[in-house]
């Protein structure tokens, strides 16, 4: 099914994550337009920035290896992006937005900063489909911190994943994690679910000179096999759906704030 795609990241316009995506959503015969941060915007959720209110630097760029593909790099971040795509700034609406491919892993409740997926989750918002693909850096079993990064299999499992979700209703979305091994080495597909955190925590290291030093760095803890976390560590690829922001009653609530009224 051919469709338009918004190929967007939070690693920046010029990262080699996206162009592999890119090429390989084109090459499945999709309409692929780019669109995403002048500088890398990692961290930033689904965040839109200040641009809203200021204006939105855009950039028409030429990529190599893109040559019939349109590529925009904006000062601001991934959710920003799917917004603009959304109202129409770089061609007819899209019909699914894909994130990525990330350089490093989004699993765990920390998700929720990423900018990789949260682009998907503001395509979710503007009742897009929506796609976030990431790859770890290194191979299962295996600690060298020099290992080439096997992004063509991130891309495959990309290109499927685009494929999928456009069978699904609009507003539907998921998150896929890649381990860093050949295709032909990768254990399966399961659908994990979220760990507690991912293959590393934030820790805080002091402060110098006023700025706050923070690292990232691996933990040891333990963690379920069956999260989506310890399932890109074994080997295989996890995927989860993704779900925006959702409103439920909660009448409790609506008691002790009413009391408020009587103050």
């Amino acid at each position: 099914m051919k469709a338009r795609v918004l190929v967007t990241n939070d690693d920046g316009v010029h990262a080699k994550g996206i162009h592999t995506l890119a090429v390989a959503l084109a090459e499945a015969g999709h309409d692929v337009t780019v669109a995403a941060p002048l500088d890398d915007m990692s961290g930033s959720g689904a965040a839109l920035g200040p641009g809203h209110a200021s204006g939105l630097r855009v950039e028409r760029i030429e990529l190599d290896g893109l040559p019939d593909i349109p590529v925009y790099g904006l000062d601001g971040p991934p959710g920003m992006c799917v917004m603009a795509a959304n109202l129409g700034a770089f061609g007819e609406r899209p019909d699914i937005v894909a994130s990525g491919i990330n350089l490093g892993g989004n699993t765990g409740r920390s998700i929720m900063f990423s900018g990789t997926v949260g682009a998907a989750l503001a395509a979710v918002n503007f009742g897009i489909r929506g796609v976030a693909v990431s790859q770890s850096l290194r191979a299962p079993g295996n600690p060298a911190p020099d290992q080439p990064w096997l992004i063509e299999t991130g891309a495959a499992f990309g290109a499927a994943a685009v494929a999928w979700a456009l069978g699904q209703p609009t507003g539907s979305a998921l998150n896929v994690n890649v381990p860093n091994l050949a295709i032909a080495d990768v254990l399966g597909v399961r659908s994990g679910r979220l760990a507690p955190f991912g293959v590393v925590r934030t820790v805080l290291d002091g402060e110098v000179d006023g700025r706050l030093l923070l690292t990232l760095r691996e933990t040891d803890e333990e963690l379920d096999a069956d999260t989506d976390t310890m399932l890109v560590t074994a080997g295989y690829v996890s995927i989860n759906a993704l779900v925006g922001p959702r409103a439920t009653d909660h009448a409790d609530a609506v008691d002790v704030l009413s009391a408020a009224l009587q103050a």
